[in-house]
Order: C-alpha cells, then structure tokens, then sequence
C-alpha cells in the first residue's frame, strides 16, 4: 500500500508515570513515533515494555489516580490531546481515536445485549438517529466485519458467541464513527491461529475501505510482518529501534531486535534443535539498570552502555537505533 505521508498523530517525548508502593516508576520514558494517515505502524515487544501504557495514554485512559503523563506531548490533527480538558478528551476518544483491546471480554458489558452495546455507540454520536436507524447501522456494522445473520447476533449476549465472534463484534464498535486512528492493543493474542488470520484479514480490508491509521500492538513479530508498514520496537519503556518493516527483518540493527528475531522458529532448521533465546529477564521497572536497559541481557554490551541511556542514531531514511554500537 503507498503510504500518504501526512502526519495524524505525533507522539513527542512522552513519560507515563505510575505511582507505586516501591515509589513513582516510569512505565514509558521519553518515546517518540510519528503514524502517517492510511498506515499501520507496528509496536512490538515483551510484556512490561510499555505498549499498552503507550496506547493508554494515547486514548487518556490510564487508571486514575495512580497513572499520569508526566512529561511529552501527544499532537494528534495539530492539537496536544496530552494537555486537553477531559470534556475535550471524550469528543475525540471513540469519535475520533478508537481502541480495541486484548480480550473482548473484560471490555463488552456481559449483562447487555450486543445490539444495545453497538447501538450506543450510533445514539452517543448521533443524538437525533431513530431507534429503527440504530438497529439498521448496528446489524450493517456486524455485517461489515462478516458476522453472519446480524439481526439474530443483535439480540445475543456476549456469553453466546465464541471469541473471535466478540473480538469482531468490539472491531464493530470500534470503526462505527469511522475513526481516523484505530489502536489495536494484542487483539488477537486470544484467539487460535486460524481465527487469529480470520482477524488480521479483516482489519486489513476494512483499513483499505476506510483509509483510517491503525496503531497494531503485538509481541507477535509474525503479526508485525503481516500488517504492519513500520515498526517500533520497544524495551523496557523505551525505544529501542524504529524501521520500516522490510528493513527491520533484512537489516535489524539493535541486539535486542535480532534476539527477537533469531528466537522465532524456522522450518528450514535443523530438526531438534533448541531455540535461541535472549538470556536474562526483563528488568523490574522501579530496578532499572543504569545507561542502557538492555545492557545486563546484551551480548555486546561496552562500557559506555552503562553511563547514560543510548540516544537515538539515525541508521539511514526513517531507520534509528537507540544503541552505541552505532553512535
């Protein structure tokens, strides 16, 4: 897909803070990206990276009063939605900047039928729709994203159908006011591999129909290389490589993004042989090492790694690398 390279959101040097028995920890710490309008921009990497709370903070959904932004700004259609009254936040969230989330289950309400649910998404945006109009724009959205017989589903509990029939249902939702940005937090980690393609599939067609931005976060790099145009691989809250797709797999520069990719298996190994793995665990967030965070589980670690956290080397045209190998 040729990408349009006006820029919708930019996210500037954002800090996430969360206050926490061991004291304040930085979830995100100083990440930067920007999403073109019409692309996919992938976000990968290990649970506790801070993809979530990256996403979280984007929708101004962190838990209160534990969570804040404590530093960056966020400039989505030239305006910092970081520093936004709430009452203004609420105009752009789900109108404007959509999320879908991991399990569609925690996030649709289990005592309401899916029709009222869809439904309130139309009667919110669109205070004057009839409710016979509600009905008719639910059961088309359902249909959109392949849900057979929609006037039967519209009366169902989410207990009634299986997963990747509620995780179609929430991508329903999602795109009923047609957002610019739709964010995609692991939606289909959930899901069996089959059912997992089923929704890859659709979100893709549905991106090429609506020409809206999709910000896909996985810790699945196959999901990445499927979807995504550029990617932006993070550890331990922070940037660790920014790239376009292609170039992240032929040429990743980072040690931690080659430990990623050398730990997915390959049918052209040998038989019986052990995986590659990236030694140690991720760090603690209130044990963060000093400099570099990934310098205790890297195999080229320098002395430098361990004065001040690596900025940003630019590698060539929209690849850079937060490592000294490269300064």
């Amino acid at each position: 897909m040729e990408l349009n390279k006006d820029v919708i959101l930019r996210v500037e040097n954002l800090v996430t803070s969360f206050d926490t028995e061991a004291g304040r920890i930085r979830a995100v710490d100083d990440v930067s990206f920007e999403v073109n309008k019409g692309e996919v921009l992938g976000i990968v990497g290990e649970s506790g990276c801070g993809k979530s709370v990256t996403a979280l903070s984007i929708m101004r959904l962190l838990p209160k009063p534990s969570g804040r932004i404590e530093g960056g700004r966020i400039i989505f259609s030239g305006t910092d939605i970081a520093a936004l009254p709430a009452e203004k936040m609420h105009e752009i969230r789900g109108n404007r900047i959509s999320m879908i989330f991991q399990e569609p289950m925690t996030a649709l309400n289990p005592v309401h039928r899916i029709g009222d649910q869809i439904g309130e998404v139309f009667r919110l945006r669109y205070s004057g729709m009839s409710e016979k109009d509600v009905r008719e724009e639910s059961a088309g959205m359902l249909q959109k994203v392949g849900i057979s017989d929609p006037g039967k589903r519209l009366e169902e509990y989410p207990h009634h159908i299986s997963g990747g029939m509620r995780q179609r249902v929430m991508i329903a939702m999602a795109l009923a006011c047609k957002p610019d940005i739709l964010i995609a937090d692991e939606p289909t980690t959930a899901l069996d591999v089959t059912i997992q393609a089923q929704i890859i599939d659709l979100m893709k067609r549905l991106q090429d129909e609506t020409g809206m931005a999709i910000i896909f976060i996985t810790h699945a790099l196959g999901v990445i290389a499927e979807t995504s145009d550029r990617v932006l691989v993070m550890y331990a809250g922070k940037v660790a490589e920014k790239a376009p797709v292609d170039k992240l797999f032929k040429e990743p520069m980072h040690p931690y993004t080659k430990g990623l990719l050398l730990s997915i298996p390959r049918l052209e190994g040998k038989r019986k042989t052990r995986l590659h793995v990236i030694k140690g665990m991720v760090p603690a967030l209130h044990e963060l090492p000093e400099g570099c965070r990934f310098r205790n589980r890297c195999p080229e670690a320098m002395a430098v790694c361990g004065t001040v956290s690596p900025p940003a080397f630019r590698i060539e045209n929209e690849h850079e690398v937060s490592c000294y190998l490269y300064a």
